[in-house]
């Protein structure tokens, strides 16, 4: 193996681990910030200064700049991704455990399945994505049903169906990426997207009026770790491991991080957040990662 070949498999392999495990424990990193720091606010600075970072750092190294039609799609996306997607996430893990917001959010791919076939007509239904669709729906009542028996308490309704409504606005915005003018540069346009949705997180934030009370100087350590971590490794570490990726691997094996994640945050969940992992747990995340597993690895259909 050449030196190049070499220095290429180890970049691989850590990328890999960036996006597997980083990303994955940004759900406990959530959890531990949003009990100290009202949610949309702690979204907000997260998002805020990890978009500045990237965006800045694009256009630096000469990135052409979104114009003012790519500005306007960019609002858009940014709206439904990190004001109704992430801001419904870190509202919901004040009441859901970290590892199954991860499990209820990789429900992504379902909505995204339904939207072709439903919306769309870019995919028709076949009976692997009928048993696919079938089999997330059911792992889903199996965390949220109060009516089962099978240890441990189901989750609060309320945040259950905010990432549900969390997952189907990321699923809308995914499709609306692929027919919007956005720039080319992927760095360019998450930088943009994060920066956009950080300003409006911070307005929603005030309008809501999360600011009332809050004391920053009485927020732990703890709390500002999560938030460091959440910006440094969360986003822009993890997002530049992710495009690296993008530019050397295919883009089916990249997104197996989808599988990964949530099981990372279940366990880490557990280990380090005290989060019960009892027989619902388990089988409703076994249930929507095999829906997940289907549906994205089929052969697609126009």
């Amino acid at each position: 193996m050449s030196a190049g070949s070499y220095r290429r498999t180890w970049k691989t392999w850590i990328s890999f681990a960036i996006i597997y495990f980083a990303w994955g424990s940004t759900f406990l990193a959530i959890r531990v910030g949003v009990h100290e720091v009202p949610p949309l606010l702690f979204a907000a600075m997260r998002f805020a200064v990890a978009g500045l970072v990237l965006f800045g750092w694009m256009a630096g190294r000469g990135e052409r700049l979104p114009s003012r039609r790519e500005w306007g799609s960019i609002l858009l996306v940014a709206l439904l991704i990190f004001v109704f997607d992430y801001g419904l996430l870190f509202w919901a893990e004040q009441r859901v455990p970290s590892g199954i917001a991860a499990v209820m959010m990789a429900t992504i791919p379902v909505f995204m399945t339904l939207s072709e076939i439903v919306f769309l007509g870019t995919q028709r239904m076949t009976v692997r994505l009928g048993l696919g669709l079938l089999v997330g729906v059911a792992g889903v009542v199996v965390l949220i049903s109060h009516s089962l028996h099978l240890g441990g308490a189901a989750i609060e309704t309320v945040g259950a169906v905010a990432l549900v409504f969390a997952s189907l606005s990321w699923a809308v915005a995914s499709i609306l990426t692929r027919r919007l003018p956005l720039p080319v540069s992927k760095g360019i346009s998450s930088g943009a997207q994060m920066l956009a949705g950080g300003v409006m997180l911070l307005a929603a934030s005030a309008g809501l009026g999360e600011w009332r009370g809050l004391r920053l100087g009485s927020v732990s350590s703890g709390a500002w770790f999560a938030l460091f971590y959440l910006i440094v490794v969360g986003s822009i570490v993890g997002f530049t491991a992710y495009l690296w990726l993008l530019h050397h691997e295919s883009p089916t094996t990249v997104g197996t991080y989808a599988y990964v994640n949530p099981v990372v945050a279940v366990l880490l969940g557990y280990l380090l957040g005290g989060e019960a992992l009892g027989a619902r747990t388990v089988a409703g995340t076994l249930l929507v990662l095999v829906s997940v597993v289907t549906i994205t690895t089929r052969q697609k259909t126009a």
